[in-house]
């Protein structure tokens, strides 16, 4: 396994894969340190995690570095994400006892009836490189609250990212192996979904992937939680604030250089203020600096793999072939680095991998509507549902739109945010299933055991 620095195609490190008896014997020491760990209280526990949050905080600015070298994101997005991080061990640790706490009822008949939510042993998880802390964190931090042991099989291109961040439980208090990071092929992956001792399967990255790795888990009646990609609408209504529309548009469609399942990506405008809204933005989206990730000027890093960049540009000029228009970008740099310009497409309909797929990098797709109600057709005109945004004056219609219409797991009104710890994270439809932040990813892999006792 080889790491890359994709703004310099340089390589960083390389790392030996583990053989099958490797795994097997890490995946047995998780089992058994979390036959020790199911027994901690949960205060015990949100100790630790707290501890986590100290340690990430303490070695910020080294974790922030290795990111950006192993992914290309902008410094000061890496030094966010460890703190975001950071801020979910604090959460996790403080409302933890009380969302895992028993809870009582008074059955019918008279009898007393108790539900205790009980670890159920070592969750799997399989996570993408956009987040190289955070994908690991989100779910581990939830399972090990939970009393779960944790398998982290991280991807290849931030596999120091993985291990860095075993180090730093290790540190904190954690017991050792209790959150381990497998160095394996897909092969084995599929091997280790199988064996007995894993009771759960999380996985973050493509649909195509996800229903892969809900099939193999399926076989063993093992449950699962899909956090998959999505190509989330952002909105801007006839009374939108144009200059939060823009300004929330850009951030939305660049953020961690464009390559976030959550990230905005088609922008559904109204037709009274479409040609306002577009020439604003396509002034603000050609203006971002494309660059050196670890330069403060910097607006947009480069894309994580050589690879995802052909893709993107593909899709690109497969929606021009078919009816849309390159108003901003759209080149392929010349030059070391897999960069690729904020880009903007306009012309953009049903047909096109602009309207109907996900394009995971910085290329923005406008989409005119004829009004507000059209525009909330077209934003639920998708297969996917994870994330979307609402750009409009009155927040309560904004609200009730959310509430009542858009079908897609989170809205964002008049601002774009990646992740809230005290908020439910996840989507609907092709986007995946379960939920993770706000408590719910505490009790999606517990035994919600129930015990009933006499009156």
């Amino acid at each position: 396994m080889t790491t890359t620095n994709p703004a310099t195609e340089e390589t960083l490190e390389t790392y030996p894969l583990m053989t099958d008896q490797e795994a097997i014997s890490a995946l047995e020491a998780c089992h058994a340190a979390f036959e020790q760990w199911r027994h901690k209280s949960h205060e015990a526990r949100g100790e630790i995690l707290k501890a986590v949050g100290q340690k990430l905080r303490d070695r910020k600015e080294e974790f922030a570095q290795l990111m950006t070298r192993e992914m290309g994101k902008r410094l000061q997005d890496s030094r966010d994400e460890i703190d975001l991080c950071a801020g979910i061990c604090d959460w996790t640790a403080k409302a933890g006892p009380d969302v895992l706490a028993d809870e009582e009822r008074s059955l019918q008949d008279g009898r007393k009836g108790v539900i205790t939510y009980s670890p159920i042993g070592v969750i799997y998880g399989i996570q993408p490189w956009n987040f190289p802390a955070y994908q690991a964190v989100r779910y581990a931090v939830a399972n090990l609250m939970a009393g779960n042991g944790v398998l982290l099989k991280h991807a290849e291109i931030c596999t120091g990212s993985g291990l860095m961040l075993r180090d730093i439980f290790e540190e904190a208090g954690l017991p050792k192996n209790l959150f381990t990071v497998m160095l394996i092929d897909h092969d084995q992956s599929d091997d280790l979904i199988a064996h007995k001792l894993v009771r759960g399967v999380t996985m973050t990255g493509s649909a195509t992937s996800g229903s892969k790795i809900a099939a193999k888990a399926g076989e063993h009646l093992k449950k699962t939680v899909m956090e998959l990609g999505s190509n989330d609408a952002y909105l801007v209504l006839e009374d939108a604030d144009l200059d939060v529309a823009i300004k929330t548009c850009v951030a939305g469609r660049i953020y961690n250089n464009g390559q976030t399942c959550v990230n905005a990506k088609r922008f559904i405008v109204t037709d009274k203020v479409y040609d306002a809204f577009v020439d604003g933005y396509l002034k603000a989206m050609g203006d971002v600096t494309l660059g050196d990730p670890t330069k403060d000027e910097t607006g947009l890093g480069p894309m994580a793999r050589k690879d995802l960049r052909e893709t993107l540009h593909e899709q690109v000029e497969q929606s021009v072939a078919k009816g849309a228009k390159i108003a901003v970008g759209g080149e392929m740099p010349d030059g070391k680095g897999y960069f690729y310009p904020a880009t903007v497409l306009t012309e953009v309909a049903p047909g096109q991998p602009a309207y109907d797929d996900e394009l995971f990098g910085p290329v923005a797709s406008v989409i005119r509507a004829k009004d507000d109600e059209d525009a909330m057709r077209i934003a639920n005109d998708s297969r996917f549902g994870l994330g979307g945004g609402i750009i409009s004056k009155d927040e309560d219609r904004a609200r009730t739109l959310a509430k009542e219409h858009f079908d897609t797991g989170m809205v964002f009104i008049n601002h774009f945010n990646l992740a809230t710890p005290e908020m439910p994270f996840g989507g609907v439809k092709d986007s995946g299933y379960g939920r993770e932040h706000g408590g719910f990813g505490m009790t999606e892999f517990v035994n919600a055991k129930a015990i009933t006792l006499p009156g």
